[in-house]
Protein backbone atom coordinates (compact mmCIF):
# COMPACT_ATOMS: atom_id res chain seq x y z
CA UNK A 1 0.00 0.00 0.00
CA UNK A 2 1.41 3.58 -1.06
CA UNK A 3 2.13 5.69 1.92
CA UNK A 4 2.54 9.65 2.01
CA UNK A 5 5.23 11.78 3.42
CA UNK A 6 5.60 15.48 4.21
CA UNK A 7 7.95 18.01 4.86
CA UNK A 8 7.96 21.83 5.32
CA UNK A 9 10.16 24.45 4.41
CA UNK A 10 10.15 28.28 5.50
CA UNK A 11 11.25 31.52 4.20
CA UNK A 12 14.28 34.10 4.32
CA UNK A 13 11.36 36.11 5.82
CA UNK A 14 10.49 33.80 8.91
CA UNK A 15 11.48 35.24 11.85
CA UNK A 16 13.30 32.57 13.33
CA UNK A 17 15.08 32.51 10.18
CA UNK A 18 15.65 36.14 10.34
CA UNK A 19 17.28 35.15 13.83
CA UNK A 20 19.24 32.85 12.45
CA UNK A 21 20.91 35.11 9.17
CA UNK A 22 21.46 37.55 12.18
CA UNK A 23 23.39 34.89 14.21
CA UNK A 24 25.36 33.87 11.28
CA UNK A 25 26.12 37.35 9.60
CA UNK A 26 27.56 37.61 12.80
CA UNK A 27 29.89 35.09 13.16
CA UNK A 28 31.04 35.32 9.53
CA UNK A 29 32.46 38.69 10.38
CA UNK A 30 34.00 37.61 13.07
CA UNK A 31 35.44 34.97 11.42
CA UNK A 32 36.31 37.61 8.54
CA UNK A 33 38.70 39.16 11.24
CA UNK A 34 40.09 36.68 13.38
CA UNK A 35 39.24 33.02 11.79
CA UNK A 36 39.86 31.68 14.98
CA UNK A 37 36.80 32.96 17.15
CA UNK A 38 35.35 31.11 19.28
CA UNK A 39 31.38 31.95 19.04
CA UNK A 40 28.17 31.06 19.87
CA UNK A 41 25.65 34.21 18.98
CA UNK A 42 21.21 33.75 19.41
CA UNK A 43 19.22 36.15 17.80
CA UNK A 44 15.79 37.26 19.20
CA UNK A 45 13.47 39.10 16.96
CA UNK A 46 10.20 40.38 17.84
CA UNK A 47 8.13 43.71 17.18
CA UNK A 48 10.41 46.39 16.28
CA UNK A 49 13.06 44.98 18.58
CA UNK A 50 16.46 42.43 18.30
CA UNK A 51 18.13 41.27 21.29
CA UNK A 52 21.47 39.42 20.44
CA UNK A 53 23.34 37.19 22.89
CA UNK A 54 25.92 35.05 23.59
CA UNK A 55 29.39 34.32 24.34
CA UNK A 56 32.58 35.13 22.29
CA UNK A 57 36.00 35.10 22.05
CA UNK A 58 37.85 36.76 19.44
CA UNK A 59 40.61 39.21 18.68
CA UNK A 60 38.13 41.40 16.92
CA UNK A 61 35.29 43.97 17.70
CA UNK A 62 32.18 44.45 15.65
CA UNK A 63 29.61 47.26 15.11
CA UNK A 64 26.81 44.39 15.59
CA UNK A 65 23.70 46.68 15.19
CA UNK A 66 24.83 47.90 11.45
CA UNK A 67 25.51 44.55 10.81
CA UNK A 68 21.77 43.33 12.46
CA UNK A 69 20.30 46.21 10.26
CA UNK A 70 22.09 45.53 7.29
CA UNK A 71 20.32 41.48 7.50
CA UNK A 72 17.47 43.16 8.06
CA UNK A 73 17.13 45.01 5.22
CA UNK A 74 18.24 42.96 2.55
CA UNK A 75 15.71 39.80 3.63
CA UNK A 76 12.88 42.95 2.89
CA UNK A 77 11.78 44.27 6.08
CA UNK A 78 11.82 48.38 4.91
CA UNK A 79 8.84 49.36 5.68
CA UNK A 80 7.22 51.20 8.80
CA UNK A 81 3.68 49.22 8.03
CA UNK A 82 5.73 45.73 8.77
CA UNK A 83 6.24 46.63 12.70
CA UNK A 84 10.00 45.72 12.04
CA UNK A 85 12.64 47.19 9.87
CA UNK A 86 16.37 47.33 9.51
CA UNK A 87 15.95 51.22 9.76
CA UNK A 88 13.99 51.70 12.76
CA UNK A 89 14.20 48.44 14.93
CA UNK A 90 16.02 48.61 18.36
CA UNK A 91 19.06 46.37 18.63
CA UNK A 92 20.29 45.45 21.87
CA UNK A 93 23.55 43.61 22.44
CA UNK A 94 23.93 41.08 25.43
CA UNK A 95 26.98 39.24 24.08
CA UNK A 96 29.56 38.75 26.70
CA UNK A 97 33.26 36.52 26.39
CA UNK A 98 33.07 32.66 26.27
CA UNK A 99 33.08 30.51 29.30
CA UNK A 100 36.87 29.85 30.63
CA UNK A 101 35.45 26.31 31.92
CA UNK A 102 34.25 25.44 27.96
CA UNK A 103 37.15 26.81 26.04
CA UNK A 104 39.70 24.87 28.45
CA UNK A 105 38.25 21.49 26.51
CA UNK A 106 38.61 23.05 22.95
CA UNK A 107 41.71 24.96 22.83
CA UNK A 108 45.09 22.70 23.40
CA UNK A 109 48.40 23.31 22.58
CA UNK A 110 48.00 21.36 19.53
CA UNK A 111 45.39 21.64 16.91
CA UNK A 112 44.85 18.51 16.45
CA UNK A 113 44.33 17.86 19.87
CA UNK A 114 41.12 20.34 19.86
CA UNK A 115 38.30 18.72 21.94
CA UNK A 116 34.69 18.65 20.79
CA UNK A 117 33.23 21.66 22.00
CA UNK A 118 29.96 19.81 23.21
CA UNK A 119 28.34 16.58 23.76
CA UNK A 120 25.91 15.13 21.51
CA UNK A 121 24.95 13.59 18.83
CA UNK A 122 24.87 14.36 14.98
CA UNK A 123 23.45 13.07 12.11
CA UNK A 124 23.91 12.92 8.27
CA UNK A 125 21.66 12.04 5.40
CA UNK A 126 21.89 11.23 1.94
CA UNK A 127 19.37 9.66 -0.42
CA UNK A 128 19.40 8.77 -4.36
CA UNK A 129 15.75 10.32 -4.88
CA UNK A 130 16.95 13.82 -5.86
CA UNK A 131 19.95 14.96 -7.70
CA UNK A 132 21.31 16.64 -4.81
CA UNK A 133 20.86 13.63 -2.87
CA UNK A 134 18.30 15.45 -0.37
CA UNK A 135 14.87 14.32 0.39
CA UNK A 136 12.14 14.98 -2.75
CA UNK A 137 9.33 16.86 -0.51
CA UNK A 138 11.91 19.12 1.57
CA UNK A 139 14.04 20.04 -2.00
CA UNK A 140 10.23 21.37 -3.13
CA UNK A 141 9.26 22.88 -0.46
CA UNK A 142 12.76 24.73 -0.38
CA UNK A 143 12.41 25.40 -3.54
CA UNK A 144 9.05 26.71 -4.00
CA UNK A 145 9.95 29.44 -1.09
CA UNK A 146 12.92 30.34 -2.98
CA UNK A 147 11.51 30.90 -5.72
CA UNK A 148 8.54 33.27 -3.70
CA UNK A 149 11.73 35.23 -2.51
CA UNK A 150 12.42 35.86 -6.63
CA UNK A 151 9.00 36.80 -7.56
CA UNK A 152 8.47 39.09 -4.51
CA UNK A 153 11.51 41.26 -5.65
CA UNK A 154 10.87 40.86 -9.15
CA UNK A 155 7.44 41.02 -10.40
CA UNK A 156 5.74 43.95 -10.08
CA UNK A 157 1.67 42.14 -10.53
CA UNK A 158 2.90 40.18 -7.40
CA UNK A 159 4.39 42.96 -5.76
CA UNK A 160 1.94 42.22 -2.63
CA UNK A 161 3.81 39.78 -1.51
CA UNK A 162 5.36 40.36 2.06
CA UNK A 163 8.90 38.44 3.38
CA UNK A 164 7.01 35.93 5.53
CA UNK A 165 6.18 32.86 4.03
CA UNK A 166 5.89 28.97 4.44
CA UNK A 167 5.27 25.82 2.44
CA UNK A 168 4.69 22.30 2.71
CA UNK A 169 4.83 19.18 0.61
CA UNK A 170 3.35 15.73 0.53
CA UNK A 171 4.44 13.40 -1.65
CA UNK A 172 3.13 9.57 -2.38
CA UNK A 173 5.16 7.11 -2.41
CA UNK A 174 4.80 3.33 -3.73
CA UNK A 175 5.61 0.28 -1.20
CA UNK A 176 9.16 0.37 -2.89
CA UNK A 177 9.94 3.97 -1.57
CA UNK A 178 9.77 5.35 -5.28
CA UNK A 179 8.23 9.03 -5.12
CA UNK A 180 4.32 8.38 -7.36
CA UNK A 181 2.75 11.85 -7.38
CA UNK A 182 2.46 15.25 -5.39
CA UNK A 183 -0.45 14.78 -2.98
CA UNK A 184 -0.62 18.04 -1.22
CA UNK A 185 1.18 21.55 -1.66
CA UNK A 186 0.37 24.00 1.15
CA UNK A 187 1.88 27.86 0.97
CA UNK A 188 0.84 30.46 3.49
CA UNK A 189 2.45 33.51 2.64
CA UNK A 190 2.37 37.02 3.92
CA UNK A 191 1.09 40.21 2.03
CA UNK A 192 0.07 43.69 1.69
CA UNK A 193 -3.36 44.63 2.61
CA UNK A 194 -5.83 44.54 -0.06
CA UNK A 195 -8.20 47.12 -0.93
CA UNK A 196 -10.47 44.27 -2.12
CA UNK A 197 -12.70 41.98 0.26
CA UNK A 198 -11.33 38.92 1.46
CA UNK A 199 -12.32 36.49 -0.61
CA UNK A 200 -11.19 38.59 -3.63
CA UNK A 201 -7.58 38.99 -1.88
CA UNK A 202 -7.26 35.32 -1.12
CA UNK A 203 -8.57 34.23 -5.31
CA UNK A 204 -5.84 36.64 -6.70
CA UNK A 205 -2.68 35.16 -4.56
CA UNK A 206 -3.61 31.85 -4.97
CA UNK A 207 -4.72 32.18 -8.79
CA UNK A 208 -0.85 33.83 -9.49
CA UNK A 209 0.62 30.97 -7.08
CA UNK A 210 -0.83 28.45 -9.05
CA UNK A 211 -0.12 30.61 -12.56
CA UNK A 212 2.90 31.91 -11.83
CA UNK A 213 5.34 30.42 -8.83
CA UNK A 214 4.14 26.71 -9.79
CA UNK A 215 5.33 26.55 -13.19
CA UNK A 216 8.60 28.26 -12.21
CA UNK A 217 9.44 25.74 -9.59
CA UNK A 218 8.70 22.67 -11.86
CA UNK A 219 10.98 24.25 -14.63
CA UNK A 220 13.90 23.80 -11.86
CA UNK A 221 13.44 20.70 -11.32
CA UNK A 222 13.99 17.25 -13.43
CA UNK A 223 11.83 15.65 -15.76
CA UNK A 224 11.31 13.01 -13.95
CA UNK A 225 10.17 14.97 -11.26
CA UNK A 226 8.05 17.34 -13.28
CA UNK A 227 6.21 14.18 -14.42
CA UNK A 228 4.65 14.02 -10.59
CA UNK A 229 2.91 17.19 -10.45
CA UNK A 230 -0.53 16.23 -12.02
CA UNK A 231 -3.95 17.98 -11.91
CA UNK A 232 -4.89 16.22 -8.90
CA UNK A 233 -2.48 17.86 -6.57
CA UNK A 234 -4.78 19.49 -3.58
CA UNK A 235 -3.51 23.06 -2.78
CA UNK A 236 -4.15 25.15 0.35
CA UNK A 237 -3.05 28.39 -0.45
CA UNK A 238 -3.46 30.86 3.04
CA UNK A 239 -5.55 28.26 4.20
CA UNK A 240 -6.02 30.49 7.25
CA UNK A 241 -7.22 33.12 5.42
CA UNK A 242 -5.70 36.42 4.94
CA UNK A 243 -1.75 36.94 6.12
CA UNK A 244 -0.99 40.50 6.59
CA UNK A 245 0.40 40.65 9.80
CA UNK A 246 3.98 38.28 10.02
CA UNK A 247 7.12 38.62 10.20
CA UNK A 248 8.62 39.12 14.06
CA UNK A 249 5.93 41.82 14.30
CA UNK A 250 3.31 38.29 13.81
CA UNK A 251 5.60 36.12 15.74
CA UNK A 252 8.89 36.41 18.09
CA UNK A 253 11.83 34.77 16.35
CA UNK A 254 15.00 33.08 17.68
CA UNK A 255 17.75 31.07 16.44
CA UNK A 256 17.91 27.96 15.91
CA UNK A 257 14.51 26.28 16.26
CA UNK A 258 13.74 25.46 12.09
CA UNK A 259 16.62 22.69 12.76
CA UNK A 260 14.49 20.10 10.86
CA UNK A 261 13.86 22.63 7.77
CA UNK A 262 17.77 23.36 7.84
CA UNK A 263 18.64 19.43 8.02
CA UNK A 264 16.18 17.13 5.89
CA UNK A 265 12.63 18.13 6.80
CA UNK A 266 11.80 14.61 8.79
CA UNK A 267 13.74 12.16 7.05
CA UNK A 268 16.55 10.36 8.85
CA UNK A 269 16.94 11.92 11.99
CA UNK A 270 18.37 14.89 14.01
CA UNK A 271 20.56 15.32 17.44
CA UNK A 272 18.63 18.21 18.04
CA UNK A 273 21.68 20.84 18.34
CA UNK A 274 21.03 24.07 16.45
CA UNK A 275 23.46 25.35 13.49
CA UNK A 276 23.50 29.24 13.45
CA UNK A 277 25.20 31.66 15.20
CA UNK A 278 27.91 28.81 16.17
CA UNK A 279 31.43 28.58 15.22
CA UNK A 280 32.57 25.31 13.89
CA UNK A 281 34.35 24.13 17.39
CA UNK A 282 30.51 23.31 18.20
CA UNK A 283 30.32 19.74 16.99
CA UNK A 284 26.83 20.37 16.89
CA UNK A 285 27.31 22.28 13.57
CA UNK A 286 30.15 20.90 12.01
CA UNK A 287 30.24 17.28 12.70
CA UNK A 288 26.38 17.50 11.59
CA UNK A 289 27.77 18.88 8.41
CA UNK A 290 30.94 16.21 8.54
CA UNK A 291 28.08 13.72 8.41
CA UNK A 292 26.55 14.50 5.64
CA UNK A 293 29.58 15.22 3.75
CA UNK A 294 30.10 11.36 4.60
CA UNK A 295 26.62 10.13 3.83
CA UNK A 296 26.18 11.83 0.75
CA UNK A 297 29.71 10.48 -0.62
CA UNK A 298 28.41 6.87 0.17
CA UNK A 299 25.60 6.84 -1.37
CA UNK A 300 26.92 8.77 -4.89
CA UNK A 301 29.87 6.19 -4.92
CA UNK A 302 26.93 3.35 -4.41
CA UNK A 303 27.43 1.74 -0.72
CA UNK A 304 23.42 2.45 -0.43
CA UNK A 305 20.41 3.98 -1.90
CA UNK A 306 19.74 5.67 1.14
CA UNK A 307 22.17 6.00 4.05
CA UNK A 308 21.97 7.71 7.66
CA UNK A 309 25.41 8.39 9.51
CA UNK A 310 25.18 9.13 13.45
CA UNK A 311 28.39 10.24 15.03
CA UNK A 312 28.83 11.27 19.14
CA UNK A 313 31.40 13.26 20.99
CA UNK A 314 31.72 14.04 24.57
CA UNK A 315 32.89 17.28 25.58
CA UNK A 316 36.82 18.07 25.50
CA UNK A 317 37.47 14.87 24.09
CA UNK A 318 38.96 14.67 20.89
CA UNK A 319 37.83 11.29 19.29
CA UNK A 320 34.27 10.81 18.50
CA UNK A 321 32.41 8.28 21.15
CA UNK A 322 30.50 6.40 18.15
CA UNK A 323 29.60 6.38 14.48
CA UNK A 324 26.67 4.60 13.54
CA UNK A 325 25.71 3.45 10.34
CA UNK A 326 22.24 2.81 9.17
CA UNK A 327 21.08 1.83 5.23
CA UNK A 328 17.33 0.98 5.82
CA UNK A 329 17.89 -2.13 3.90
CA UNK A 330 19.19 -0.75 1.18
CA UNK A 331 22.39 -1.45 0.79
CA UNK A 332 24.19 -2.74 -2.32
CA UNK A 333 27.40 -4.29 -0.70
CA UNK A 334 27.97 -7.66 1.01
CA UNK A 335 28.29 -5.66 4.62
CA UNK A 336 26.60 -5.26 7.63
CA UNK A 337 26.05 -1.63 8.31
CA UNK A 338 28.01 -1.89 11.47
CA UNK A 339 31.34 -3.05 9.03
CA UNK A 340 29.71 -0.15 6.89
CA UNK A 341 30.34 1.74 10.05
CA UNK A 342 34.12 0.58 10.68
CA UNK A 343 34.99 1.72 6.92
CA UNK A 344 33.63 4.83 7.50
CA UNK A 345 35.89 5.24 10.80
CA UNK A 346 38.53 4.39 8.99
CA UNK A 347 37.76 7.17 5.69
CA UNK A 348 36.67 10.18 7.60
CA UNK A 349 38.43 11.66 10.17
CA UNK A 350 35.82 12.82 12.45
CA UNK A 351 37.78 14.44 15.20
CA UNK A 352 36.83 18.29 15.45
CA UNK A 353 39.93 20.06 14.07
CA UNK A 354 40.02 17.33 10.95
CA UNK A 355 36.25 18.47 10.37
CA UNK A 356 37.48 22.27 10.23
CA UNK A 357 40.63 21.53 8.15
CA UNK A 358 38.83 19.08 5.90
CA UNK A 359 35.81 20.97 5.11
CA UNK A 360 37.63 24.24 5.35
CA UNK A 361 34.85 25.45 8.41
CA UNK A 362 37.03 28.47 9.73
CA UNK A 363 36.15 30.64 7.26
CA UNK A 364 33.17 33.16 6.85
CA UNK A 365 30.71 30.87 4.99
CA UNK A 366 27.67 30.34 7.15
CA UNK A 367 25.10 33.34 6.44
CA UNK A 368 24.30 31.67 3.13
CA UNK A 369 23.50 28.27 5.11
CA UNK A 370 21.30 30.37 7.42
CA UNK A 371 17.63 30.13 4.88
CA UNK A 372 16.70 27.24 2.80
CA UNK A 373 18.58 24.82 4.18
CA UNK A 374 21.90 24.03 5.54
CA UNK A 375 21.97 21.06 2.89
CA UNK A 376 21.58 20.15 -0.71
CA UNK A 377 22.59 23.25 -1.85
CA UNK A 378 25.87 23.97 -4.40
CA UNK A 379 29.13 23.71 -3.79
CA UNK A 380 30.80 26.79 -5.09
CA UNK A 381 33.26 29.94 -4.81
CA UNK A 382 32.51 33.31 -3.69
CA UNK A 383 33.99 36.61 -3.15
CA UNK A 384 32.79 37.74 0.00
CA UNK A 385 32.64 41.59 1.26
CA UNK A 386 33.32 42.54 4.96
CA UNK A 387 33.60 46.03 6.58
CA UNK A 388 34.06 47.47 9.60
CA UNK A 389 34.62 50.78 11.52
CA UNK A 390 36.78 49.14 13.41
CA UNK A 391 38.61 46.81 11.29
CA UNK A 392 38.37 48.04 8.55
CA UNK A 393 37.70 46.55 4.51
CA UNK A 394 38.44 42.36 3.82
CA UNK A 395 37.47 41.05 0.61
CA UNK A 396 37.97 37.06 0.93
CA UNK A 397 37.20 34.22 -2.11
CA UNK A 398 35.82 31.64 0.33
CA UNK A 399 34.38 28.29 -0.74
CA UNK A 400 30.89 27.22 0.22
CA UNK A 401 29.21 24.13 1.09
CA UNK A 402 32.62 22.30 1.39
CA UNK A 403 30.54 19.53 2.84
CA UNK A 404 28.28 19.15 -0.70
CA UNK A 405 31.38 17.94 -2.23
CA UNK A 406 31.70 14.69 -3.94
CA UNK A 407 35.47 14.07 -3.25
CA UNK A 408 35.52 10.94 -1.62
CA UNK A 409 34.29 8.89 -4.38
CA UNK A 410 37.37 7.19 -5.67
CA UNK A 411 38.38 6.42 -2.08
CA UNK A 412 34.80 5.14 -1.12
CA UNK A 413 35.04 2.41 -4.28
CA UNK A 414 38.38 1.65 -3.63
CA UNK A 415 37.62 0.52 -0.03
CA UNK A 416 34.20 -0.81 -0.75
CA UNK A 417 35.40 -2.55 -4.18
CA UNK A 418 32.68 -0.13 -5.93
Amino acid sequence: MSYLFTSESVSEGHPDKVADQISDALLDHFLAFDPESKVACETLVTTGQVVLAGEVKSNTYLDVQTIAREIINKIGYTKGEYQFSGDSCGVISLIHEQSQDINQGVDRGSKEEQGAGDQGMMFGYATKETENYMPLALDISHKILQVLADLRRELKEIDYLRPDAKSQVTIEYSDGNVPQRIDTIVISTQHDAFDQDDNAMLAKIKKDIISILIPRVKAQLPKEIQALFDDQITYHINPTGKFVIGGPHGDTGLTGRKIIVDTYGGKGAHGGGAFSGKDPSKVDRSAAYAARHVAKNLVAAGVADEILVQVSYAIGVVEPTSIFVDTYGRANVDLTDGEIAEKVSELFDMRPFAIEKRLKLREPIYLESAAYGHMGKANKMVTKVFESPYNGRIEKEVELFTWEKLDMLDEVKAAFKL
